[in-house]
């Protein structure tokens, strides 16, 4: 059974979702005002594997990836560069989507935008005002932290590191209309030179909280299965997700399982796009290969912070290589060679929270088996036809031909950001 570190409670805990046989995934999407870097190729293709994981296991599997196309970061990126916003975002997402093609991620089911949502958050925001949980000042709606006791339950934070850290992560202490400094925002009143849309408070924008917490309520309902992103999200954005969701819905929870996926340091530091520090995915493609780049992410837990090093990509490649030449090189005709202790080995290690390391050592291991055994003469055809399938749920192909499906469904969704 699949067991998953859950970030509200700290511990492993076995999947049980809400609904037997299906399963119901968010993932939070890209701010696109760059391009993709390793940080960003870690996060979607760790959760890539879980929905193939899922797949595999027979759950059918509905997921939703979303874009956050207008935020603070997208506004300054097109001030600083002289670029409409709306146009540089829709660049920089179909590059996104474009690397996530190309490295042989699974569609989303559903992949909206933040501005097509924003009239689908005029209701659950006037229902956080109703009750007494929001309030309206100077043309914003603001969330009274205050009022929400259970704030703080999905990280784990101690109260004492709530405004420092929220704070380092785009909250506006100083902002003279909040009751508190805590207390974020559901909409922004109209600031001159920014994009605004009209509301029942007035022409504004969202929050970023909102935009989230809107998307998965109406494309996955008002409880959901498992909701990923990066570790840095945890604190505010998936604490203030949660807190609107469940002033809304009045439920317990709102998601059942949490997870995070951990930082990518380069040069000691977080690789992130406000330093400057980054790995572009496509580099990496272009000089090895998609499965090189899977190798090198799946080698890292996707819980486990890990530093980047120029020689892992080549060692990933090398992996790579030798997956795909045990894969596809001529069998033997001898003594029939099978491989159901390598196929158990591999799900158990992806059953235990999804240690895709031990996975792809398995694979290792099971492909240097193979190039043996055909030394020896052996009948490797059948362990072959394992290794593909296994492989293939770590979403690397070893050579297979894209799934032509699959290209033609990433195609149309890269068209509608032309």
């Amino acid at each position: 059974m699949l067991k998953l570190r859950n970030e509200r409670t700290g511990q492993l805990e076995p999947f049980e979702p809400l609904e037997p046989g299906k399963a119901t995934v968010y993932v939070c999407g890209i701010t696109p005002y760059d391009t993709t870097h390793l940080g960003h190729a870690f996060t979607y293709l760790s959760y890539d594997v879980l929905i193939r994981y899922l797949e595999y296991r027979g759950y059918a599997v509905r997921y939703v990836q979303n874009v956050t196309d207008i935020d603070d970061d997208v506004l300054r990126k097109g001030h600083e560069t002289r670029e409409d916003w709306f146009e540089l975002g829709n660049r920089w997402t179909r590059r996104f989507l474009e690397d996530l093609r190309d490295l042989n991620v699974r569609t989303p089911d559903v992949l909206p935008r933040a501005t097509e949502t924003i009239p689908d958050m005029f209701a659950p925001i006037q229902a956080m005002i109703d009750a007494g949980k929001a309030y309206v000042a100077a043309g914003n709606v603001y969330y009274s932290v205050a009022s929400y006791g259970d704030f703080g339950e999905i990280s784990g934070l101690p109260e004492a590191e709530w405004l420092s850290t929220a704070n380092e992560r785009g909250n506006h202490p100083d902002d003279p209309h909040k009751r508190d400094p805590l207390d974020f925002v559901l909409w922004q009143a109209t600031v001159p030179g920014e994009p605004s849309w009209q509301s029942p408070w007035g022409a504004g924008r969202p929050g970023w909280h909102i935009e989230c917490s809107t998307m998965v309520s109406k494309y996955l309902g008002e409880q959901i299965d498992l909701h990923g992103g990066g570790a840095d999200l945890t604190f505010p954005h998936h604490e203030c997700e949660s807190a609107q969701a469940r002033t809304v819905n009045g439920k317990t929870f709102f998601v059942r399982y949490w997870l995070h996926t951990a930082m990518v340091r380069y040069n000691g530091e977080k690789m992130a796009k406000s330093l400057g520090n980054l790995v572009w995915v496509r580099d990496l493609i272009d000089e090895y290969s998609a499965d090189a780049v899977r190798a090198l992410v799946h080698a890292h837990n996707y819980d486990e912070t890990w530093e980047y090093r120029a020689e892992e990509s080549q060692a990933a490649n090398t992996l790579a290589k030798k997956l795909r030449r045990a894969a596809w090189r001529e069998s033997g005709t001898g003594t029939p060679y099978q491989a159901e202790d390598a196929v158990q080995a591999f799900l158990a290690a992806l059953e235990n929270n999804l240690d895709s390391a031990s996975a792809l050592t398995v694979l290792e291991c099971l492909s240097d088996d193979i190039l043996a055994q055909i030394a020896s003469g052996a009948d490797v055809s059948a362990a072959q036809k394992t290794l593909r399938s296994a492989a293939g749920i770590l979403g690397m192909r070893l050579g297979t031909e894209a799934d032509a499906e699959q290209t033609r469904v990433w195609d149309a969704l890269i068209k509608r950001f032309e």
